[in-house]
């Protein structure tokens, strides 16, 4: 791995005097200035499109006409490049396979700027890959009629591949204003690697932000989250539906129960609720309008912008509005898609 040059010390956001929107905005403009460290689970999203020709007769399904294969970044490795498109330095440590998804993987990241020095190649390794099948029709949308998942094989905690995972974070902390933990469950982030990256105070201050499919509760020494309403309520064995009440007290038990400084709790169509020690919930509502095109990927758009703007020194709130535009702008693209810096401020400015 290349010499990792130091940080200098997160510094907060001045601003006194300034209206809210020039406050985001000041947030989004110093994001070229940020790093951040994505410990993720580096994931293939593959999107096969075809137009429907007819009904098949050897069975009831619909015989497709083979248009389009897009192989694009997914999970973890979609966090990453939402940070990139924001203008922040990505510093991605995570796993591929030795195979054509993880090829195409590191080669848009390359091809975006994008440091692959913490990304291991591992021989015989299946990358992660989520297949969807797409079908339409000349006067139709694309709709999504099945999807097929291929998974790796969990690796030890001891394999040396995992070994090698804990020396690229620990070498890119210096460099790191904040930590991205991306928790597909498929072993290249546990709450045993991170605890040894963050081991003997390596990290200091800086903040860590998690998203975490399965196991949100085991993790330790995490700043912030950003779980959905369906996460929260398997975590903690609970029903929330439309009851605000429950809501609050969930957001106020994962507070306390994970040690954190700030919680995002996203609810789809309405929003989402930040949640921080010793302050009221701030509820914000859904940017733009509640017909969403595709959900896809989003919950990583709002861990990456959240991310970025507490790595550039934002508050909670501030934060969190920034994550709501980002994510209300993503769900109008279809597939797994990012949001650049470019449009961040034009939500801002609309």
């Amino acid at each position: 791995m290349a010499p990792i040059q130091k940080k200098t010390s997160r510094k907060h956001i001045v601003n006194h005097g300034l209206t809210e929107r020039q406050k985001l905005r000041r947030i989004v403009e110093s994001f070229p200035n940020v790093s951040v460290l994505v410990m993720a689970d580096l994931i293939a999203d593959e999107f096969i499109s075809g137009e429907i020709a007819r009904v098949s007769r050897e069975a009831p399904v619909l015989i497709l006409k083979h248009r389009e294969r897009t192989l694009i970044p997914g999970g973890g490795a979609n966090a990453v490049m939402n940070l990139a498109a924001l203008g922040v330095t990505a510093l991605p440590v995570g796993m591929v396979g030795d195979d054509e998804a993880g090829r195409a993987l590191i080669q848009i990241f390359r091809k975006n700027k994008i440091s692959v020095s913490g990304i291991s190649k591992l021989k015989g390794h299946v990358t992660t890959t989520k297949t969807r099948v797409l079908a339409y029709t000349a006067h139709s949308s694309r709709q999504q009629v099945v999807r097929i998942d291929r998974e790796c094989n969990q690796l030890s905690d001891t394999h040396p591949t995992l070994v090698e995972l804990v020396e690229s974070a620990r070498e890119y902390v210096p460099a790191a204003d904040a930590v991205l933990l991306s928790d597909y469950g498929y072993g290249a982030v546990s709450p045993r690697l991170f605890n040894f990256v963050r081991a003997k105070g390596l990290l200091g201050n800086t903040p860590v932000t998690l998203d975490s499919r399965y196991r949100m509760l085991e993790f330790e020494g995490v700043t912030a989250a950003t779980p959905n309403e369906g996460e929260v309520e398997q975590a903690l064995q609970v029903s929330i539906g439309t009851d605000h009440d429950k809501l609050f007290q969930a957001g106020a038990s994962l507070l306390k129960q994970m040690k954190l400084e700030s919680l995002v709790i996203t609810r789809g169509g309405d929003g989402m609720v930040a949640f921080e020690k010793k302050r009221a919930p701030v509820e914000i509502p859904i940017h733009g309008h509640n017909q969403v095109v595709d959900v896809t990927g989003a919950g990583d758009t709002v861990i990456a912008t959240f991310t970025a703007a507490l790595a550039a020194g934002a508050d909670t709130a501030s934060a969190a509005k920034l994550a709501n535009y980002a994510g209300g702008i993503v769900v109008m693209k279809r597939g797994t898609a990012t949001v650049s810096r470019a449009e961040l401020l034009a939500a801002l400015e609309d």
